[in-house]
């Protein structure tokens, strides 16, 4: 479980607080979205909860400890896949003999099952590998760490659209009830189906912070032509099939799948909550 109490940051030089007084909880099991506009301090949570940024006041636990004290027990459970990143020129196999030991539970198995899935051989030099192959590669050794808080920022960015649907299914395959994924992205359509909970942040509040069940549960995405347009509608856009809308789920009513772009849209309007 995370718990980030209290949390204050800004980075040096800066007046204005990322975080000021902010809390969250998170628990295992799930895969979170972390959804927000630029600037919104999405990446900067993703590095106060894995430790690698501290903050002013409050704090970030992991399981009842800070996660800023480095402690190995916490060290160990945790990993971090950055947007930005680059290997050492080296082959994969020195990468893993170096990385591996720090996991306790890393599976060499795995690791292939995810290489293989992502059309990638063990047998691959990280410095002949394009920025798509590398953040496939990266991704393939997180899942493979086997750590119960996996964070991702940003995983799809430089993926081609069957790279992206593969992402969605290996992530799934590797999710476990000890796990938590928390995925911060702009890139709504490439991870919606594999999200079980959203939280949605602005500059320096909460903004949402719901299962996709409970939001099933209380409302409908759907289009509809202007004259169907009824009081039940909370939120609309137009589209080529119509308008696109939010409206309350009627008692009884069939559920539909959770259009993550119109609910971030009507949420950030403040139309729903």
């Amino acid at each position: 479980m995370i718990v980030v109490k209290d949390l204050k940051f800004k980075y040096p030089g800066q007046n204005e607080w990322v975080f000021n007084g902010f809390n969250l909880q998170m628990e295992e099991n799930r895969i979170y979205g972390l959804l927000g506009k630029n600037g919104t301090g999405k990446s900067t949570l993703l590095y106060l909860i894995s430790g690698l940024l501290r903050p002013a006041a409050g704090a970030v636990l992991f399981n009842g400890i800070d996660t800023f004290s480095r402690n190995v027990d916490v060290l160990q459970e945790v990993y971090l896949v950055p947007e930005e990143f680059d290997f050492p020129s080296i082959s994969l196999e020195k990468y893993v003999k170096l990385h591996a030991p720090f996991y306790p539970r890393f599976s060499r198995e795995t690791l292939e099952s995810c290489l293989k899935d992502f059309e990638l051989t063990p047998d691959i030099h990280l410095g002949a590998l394009s920025m798509g192959q590398k953040k496939k590669v990266l991704m393939a050794f997180a899942l493979a760490t086997n750590t119960r808080l996996l964070l991702m920022d940003e995983p799809t960015n430089g993926l081609d659209i069957p790279s992206k649907s593969q992402f969605r299914k290996t992530v799934a395959n590797n999710m476990n009830e000890e796990r938590m994924i928390v995925i911060s992205t702009h890139q709504v359509h490439d991870v919606e189906s594999l999200l079980d909970h959203i939280v949605m942040l602005s500059q320096r509040e909460l903004l949402l912070n719901a299962s996709v069940q409970d939001i099933m549960d209380r409302y409908v995405f759907e289009y509809r032509q202007p004259n169907e347009m009824g009081d039940d509608v909370l939120y609309g856009e137009p589209s080529l099939q119509g308008n696109a809308v939010i409206a309350k789920r009627p008692d009884g009513a069939k559920e539909t799948q959770v259009n993550l772009e119109l609910l971030f849209n009507a949420v950030t309007k403040g139309l729903v909550k």
